[in-house]
């Protein structure tokens, strides 16, 4: 294949050839990808005044790329953590072409060797055990969506699923024998089951009662069968954690997400007993790194090892029945966002 140096091609091929051919990315890092260059294309054409087929590659070089990062970091107020997903995003597109386009090694080499900002040093957000039964009891469970939303939070407690495992879950996915577990096909492509406790393994079984459960089924749809996308998801949560802080008032000072949930699984684990390797394992981690934050983060560590993981205390109740770049890419974005529902 012989490559050009038309950005609007280049990218196009990136996502079809690198992404989906080679690395199999998953949907997810392809929306995550798509719109850091939808951002990215939007600030050429206010500082360039270029379209996305106008751009060529050497208009992208270090000063332009900092130039944008600075304009996330200034205008947008991109935290460290979002900064660096957006680095990473064009640091693996540059990877990708630096084989085939020697001519531009020198403005490759210098986009590459941009580094990442360090996430500033605080103790994350997770749920303790009040919290956690506070938020289990939100949902209204005599609704078809507050069981369906209340299945899901004890799931992504229990499991410590990342979010896009979690609204990828189909029934093929779970077995509810006496071993109960989920399995999923988690970052890197890597495969896992994750243990789920009897409570858990109920509310599951009273869930696939109340829903289409065949095998091929989403095991938490929307109202018309399809993924719940993120975006939903982190509705939900913020919704059930408002909910849940009128019974549970230390939730008001804490800012809690679909991630701050599988934090939650982990440090149940952590103050359960669980050493590290355990953890990255349950979690999928690719590296022990990943894990040792949660140490610092572990209040009850740090006086008592529990014996184990407590379980969680909740009942099911009984269910009462422009151009064709941008486009290009929004399109893959709107793979991560399909089935967008209350």
């Amino acid at each position: 294949m012989k490559f050009t140096n038309q950005f609007s091609v280049l990218l196009q091929t990136f996502f079809s050839q690198r992404l989906t051919n080679e690395m199999n990315a998953s949907v997810h890092t392809k929306a995550s990808y798509s719109y850091t260059f939808q951002q990215l294309l939007a600030y050429a054409k206010k500082k360039l005044k270029k379209t996305a087929s106008q751009l060529k590659l050497e208009d992208l070089d270090y000063k332009f790329i900092c130039g944008f990062l600075s304009f996330l970091v200034t205008e947008r107020g991109l935290k460290p953590q979002s900064l660096n997903v957006r680095i990473t995003a064009i640091k693996s597109f540059f990877h990708y072409i630096e084989p085939h386009m020697p001519e531009y090694s020198d403005l490759i080499s210098k986009v590459l060797s941009i580094k990442g900002k360090k996430p500033n040093s605080q103790l994350m957000d997770y749920l303790d055990d009040k919290e956690v039964v506070a938020l289990l009891k939100a949902p209204n469970q005599q609704t078809w969506l507050g069981s369906r939303d209340h299945c899901l939070i004890a799931v992504a407690i229990q499991t410590g699923l990342r979010l896009s495992e979690l609204v990828s879950l189909r029934w093929r996915d779970i077995s509810l024998s006496e071993h109960a577990y989920v399995y999923c096909l988690g970052k890197g492509r890597k495969e896992r089951n994750t243990m789920v406790g009897e409570q858990v393994s109920k509310i599951l079984h009273a869930w696939s009662k109340k829903v289409s459960s065949s095998p091929s089924d989403i095991v938490f749809p929307t109202i018309e069968g399809n993924q719940m996308s993120s975006d939903t998801v982190q509705y939900l949560v913020k919704k059930y954690i408002t909910i849940a802080a009128k019974s549970s008032p230390s939730l008001k000072n804490k800012k809690i997400s679909p991630h701050k949930l599988r934090h939650t699984a982990a440090m149940r684990l952590l103050n359960g007993g669980a050493g590290l390797a355990g953890i990255a394992l349950w979690l999928g981690h690719e590296s022990f790194k990943t894990t040792y934050k949660y140490l610092n983060a572990s209040v009850e560590l740090k006086e008592k090892i529990m014996e184990s993981v407590s379980p969680l205390k909740t009942k099911t109740s009984r269910f009462h029945p422009e151009e064709k770049l941008r486009n290009f890419l929004k399109k893959i974005c709107s793979l991560n966002k399909e089935g967008k529902s209350n």
